[in-house]
């Protein structure tokens, strides 16, 4: 065989062996495709199915009145199987849906009609039309469409739910309420009571389409979710804008580092308000840590801490507030280091009264290591009977446990500097506990910031006030206290912040701020108290870290920051104060009676009776009154149109209600007949939406 006839039957071999190859190969496609192809199909469909959560909708997080706190809103993925609907209606309406998908989405009609019909002729039964969310409004809405409006089974519209976490206050008492990531993590009430909010997923077959993307298959077989319990807690609206408004403007003022503010019910113990700001990179003030309640906010409090030293002193030794202590020039040595005061020069002989008001460290060091040098232990025990040295059991993750170091670790300055609130950390939530059981004429309630658990209006759970000690020191003890503490507002460090409407009793406190273990020119200033004084409605405490400037102490700084809160709230509730005098009342005599309402009713009602009135020209709708001569002037009664509250004194109930309402605020009514005589918001403060006023009438 010659080389050319080799080659031409290795070809010919070659040429077969690939015609049998592919023959092969056909046959096993037919084989597939057609003997097959069902079990196949079914096999594929398997892998791509998957039973996945179905995310249950979270509970909701209310005021102590109801308002809505942290809610979640529905939003919706918009998708679409185009082979659903019959020739005719797709024929017919292909046109108008895309239309409105292209003024809802923004590309061009176009781009909707050709997607969706080459969809349907490949028989692909499930496309997004937009990577957008769409609220609950929009939703309904767009099931009004062309071919939508015949339903999912009808049309081929599917709807999937996602929830949003929304916050009607916005970022009002931001970081209590809290939040919680994907991965569970996160920090407030929506961490702390996630097992409650969260509810139970359920579950729900699940195909996998193009992409990752997984569209819902209802065979029967789904698990529905369980929807998570509400959370009703202590806070009110009110006070909370009242206190964090207060603590904004002056961490401003004076360029601090951090403030807290907490507002404690005495007989309750219920949080009213809680409030954290830091200053950001940004140079603006924001809520990133819980610095009244968590560990991060462990700090020594300086001579607010006097008040647990000197109810120790009291229940020791049958000391009178009359008797004197020598306190020299202002410096004392104690063992190798030294205790000042920060009056230049000193105090000198002083009573135990003036010490205390006038916050002497050397009289309360003196005081202190004379008494418990030689049984320390005993020190610590009466703080262990104030319920300084545990935890308190506070209702969310992460509270701050007090650091007060063993004796064994101490030198021989640690307990009269302990005396005055250094070498130990606390809380700012712990030192108001205490202040708030002195209030409570001894009795040291733990702090509540959540009342129940419910589902709809049927509670689950309550959490009721709860007593940490029945009984923190003597009568005799507690007497003496709150006159040092009402002498501290009237006579001493917080003299500036006394008011003639009403008693605050309380102490201030500065303590250095200890950095890479030395004390540096940084001050961590503070107020505790409570008040009225004479019969204690509300405890608070105030701390801000790091004032700039030439005002840098707790007199100074958190004071005041204490009396604008006390003033506010004491406005708010009617039970704190006398009644209001109106501004502009009205002569009697032969003039009708007329204070305040809606001018055209009030003009209508004076002209009938023959009385002049005017405005100066002025197109005004809501009025108050006031005598020129023989005739009424009016005057212009228009904040509710600033988003100010209103004056409703002097109005029928009816105008007031009016009013208020519009204005966004809950109204809350005592009596039945008359005009408005009282009411709880100044006139002209910011009105807060969802807050609310309450009325006197008479």
């Amino acid at each position: 065989m010659n080389i050319k006839k080799s080659i031409l039957l290795r070809v010919r071999l070659a040429f077969l062996a690939i015609v049998i190859f592919a023959g092969a190969i056909m046959y096993q496609i037919f084989h597939i495709q057609w003997m097959e192809g069902d079990k196949w199909q079914k096999m594929a469909e398997e892998i791509n199915m998957s039973y996945q959560e179905v995310k249950a909708t979270r509970g909701n997080i209310y005021s102590d009145n109801g308002s809505l706190l942290a809610t979640s809103l529905p939003f919706y993925k918009v998708a679409f199987d185009p082979t659903i609907a019959d020739d005719q209606l797709f024929r017919e309406s292909i046109d108008s849906l895309s239309l409105m998908l292209s003024k809802s989405f923004g590309r061009n009609s176009t781009y909707y009609k050709q997607r969706i019909t080459s969809a349907r002729q490949k028989g692909k039964q499930y496309i997004f039309l937009s990577s957008d969310l769409i609220g609950y409004q929009k939703k309904k809405e767009m099931e009004t469409w062309p071919i939508f409006r015949e339903g999912r089974l009808g049309g081929g519209v599917i709807f999937t739910k996602t929830d949003k976490r929304f916050r009607p206050f916005s970022n009002l008492a931001f970081r209590t309420i809290g939040f919680l990531n994907e991965n569970d993590y996160g920090a407030g009430l929506e961490y702390s009571f996630n097992k409650y909010l969260a509810g139970t997923h359920g579950k729900a077959l699940f195909q996998k389409i193009s992409g990752s993307s997984w569209r819902p298959v209802n065979d029967g077989s789904e698990i529905r979710p369980k929807d998570g319990f509400d959370i009703q807690t202590t806070i009110d609206i009110n006070l909370q804008d009242v206190s964090e408004s207060a603590l904004l403007r002056h961490l401003i003022k004076h360029d601090a580092d951090m403030g807290c503010v907490v507002v404690m019910e005495v007989k309750t113990g219920e949080i009213k308000a809680i409030s954290n700001l830091k200053k950001l990179s940004s140079g603006k003030y924001g809520e990133v840590y819980n610095y009244a309640v968590g560990s991060h906010g462990l700090r020594e409090p300086g001579s607010t801490f006097k008040l647990a030293s000197y109810m120790a002193l009291l229940e020791e030794k049958n000391i009178q507030l009359s008797d004197s202590i020598e306190t020299g020039n202002g410096e004392l040595k104690f063992y190798k280091d030294k205790v000042r005061d920060h009056k230049p020069g000193g105090y000198g002989t002083m009573s135990i009264q003036d010490a205390f008001e006038k916050s002497s460290n050397i009289a309360i060091a003196k005081l202190v290591d004379e008494t418990f040098r030689e049984n320390p232990q005993r020190f610590l025990d009466y703080l262990k009977t104030m319920g300084v040295t545990q935890p308190l059991g506070f209702q969310m993750v992460g509270e701050g446990k007090p650091n007060i170091p063993p004796i064994k670790q101490w030198s021989g300055i640690t307990l009269p500097w302990m005396a005055y609130g250094y070498g130990l950390e606390l809380t700012p939530l712990h030192t108001l506990t205490l202040f708030n059981a002195v209030a409570n004429n001894g009795k040291m309630i733990r702090p509540l910031l959540v009342k129940s658990i419910k589902k709809t209006d049927k509670e689950i759970n309550t959490f009721k006030t709860s007593v940490i000690s029945s009984q923190i020191c003597s009568k005799e003890t507690l007497d003496k206290l709150k006159i040092m503490l009402e002498g501290v507002v009237e006579n001493g460090t917080a003299s500036n912040i006394s008011n003639s409407e009403y008693k605050i009793a309380g102490k201030t406190g500065t303590a250095q701020s200890l950095k890479d273990g030395r004390y540096v020119r940084q001050y961590y200033t503070s107020f505790a108290g409570y008040f009225p004084a004479d019969n204690p409605k509300y405890s608070a405490i105030v701390v801000m870290d790091n004032p700039k400037g030439y005002q840098q102490y707790g007199s100074d700084v958190a004071a005041p920051v204490f009396k604008e809160i006390a003033d506010k709230i004491f406005a708010l509730d009617l039970n704190m104060h006398e009644e209001y005098e109106l501004a502009d009342k009205p002569e009697t005599g032969i003039f009708p009676v007329v204070q305040a309402g809606n001018k055209q009713d009030l003009s209508a009602m004076l002209n009938y009776l023959g009385v002049s009135n005017h405005a100066d020209g002025q197109e005004i709708e809501w009025v108050r009154a006031s005598i020129h001569n023989n005739s009424i002037k009016w005057q212009p009664n228009n904040d509710h149109q600033q988003g100010l509250v209103p004056d409703v004194r002097g109005m029928t109930l009816r105008d007031a209600l009016y009013l208020l309402e519009n204005t966004g605020l809950k109204v809350e009514v005592k009596g039945e007949k008359g005009r408005v005589s009282q009411q709880s918001q100044y006139p002209g403060s910011r009105a807060l939406k969802g807050s609310t006023i309450k009325l006197e009438v008479g």
